[in-house]
Parts: structure tokens; sequence; C-alpha cells
């Protein structure tokens, strides 16, 4: 077992499953990504400290619904939509290949008026997927998973937890 520092500070990632019409946009990564390069995954990314310091506080000294705004900027950016009904599906913890815990929450929404899907130069390809239709892709680990949450969610009105059944 690896040893890390406890004090070690976390990445912090927040992906979107965008959801229209029961289908789910997964994307595909440019093939010069260092991180899974060629994989298919959600839109997302890492928020930054300037993604709310620069921003008035809501209170005294706090900020509210960080984690939304950053992924209504990162949605925007890598697929040219805008965001709506944004909701919860899961948390993931990995360890990067440089020892740097990451931090990721997976929230999904609902794209706004407009449906033109518009990627960003690290993405090369989109598709709106069923569940069903997503195993045909090469997802990176642990995407199909939080499909799998999401579609449960929509049927049936109920969080599952992940477990690894």
């Amino acid at each position: 077992m690896t040893n890390y520092d406890q004090n070690q500070v976390h990445y912090v990632t927040v992906t979107g499953i965008i959801v229209k019409n029961g289908k789910y946009l997964i994307v595909k990564r440019a093939d010069w990504e260092k991180a899974y390069p060629s994989r298919w995954v959600v839109p997302g990314g890492k928020l930054k400290v300037l993604d709310y310091a620069l921003k008035a506080r809501d209170t005294n000294e706090q900020w509210y619904n960080v984690l939304e705004d950053n992924l209504r900027r990162e949605i925007k950016e890598e697929v040219g939509l805008e965001i709506e009904n944004i909701g919860y599906v899961t948390s993931i913890v990995y360890i990067r290949p440089d020892n740097i815990p990451c931090l990721i929450i997976s929230l999904y929404a609902e794209p706004k008026d407009k449906f033109e899907v518009k990627l960003c130069n690290a993405l090369t390809e989109y598709s709106w997927v069923s569940l069903e239709e997503a195993k045909k892709y090469d997802l990176i680990e642990g995407v199909y998973k939080e499909l799998e949450i999401l579609d449960n969610f929509l049927k049936i009105g109920k969080n599952i937890v992940w477990n690894k059944s």
C-alpha cells in the first residue's frame, strides 16, 4: 500500500451527465490528451480558486453553488451547452499517477433551450446514448456506473448507492 500524505490537498473535479429525452451525452477525448486519450467520458473539469475567489461572497465568508457554477462553465466551454436543473449523482476519489488524490463530484443536468453541441478542441466526438447503447463505447472506468446510478434515479426516483455488485 502506498503511503499518502494525510495533509495532501485534493484536486476537486466536477463532471456533468447531460440528459436529453432519456439519452446521455458522452464525449470522446482527443488522442493527444495525457489522461485517458481517445476514451469516452462525460464533460467536466477541475475547480479552480478563481472560479469563485474573484466573485462576491454570498455571506460574509462563503460562496454558495460553487460546484454548480463550475459545471455550468465547464459544460459551456467543452460542449457549448447552457444547462439547468442540476442534481447530484455520486462522488468518486481516485489517486492520480502523481499521487495526488482527486475528488470527482458527478452531477447531472438538462440542456436549456439550445441543443446544438459544439465541442472544444480537446474533444473529438460526441454521442447521445441510452444506458444500453453506452455499453458499446470505450468509457473510462466508472462512467458507466455513474450513468447506471442516474438512469435508476430517473426511472424510479430513488438514489442507489454504488456497490461492487
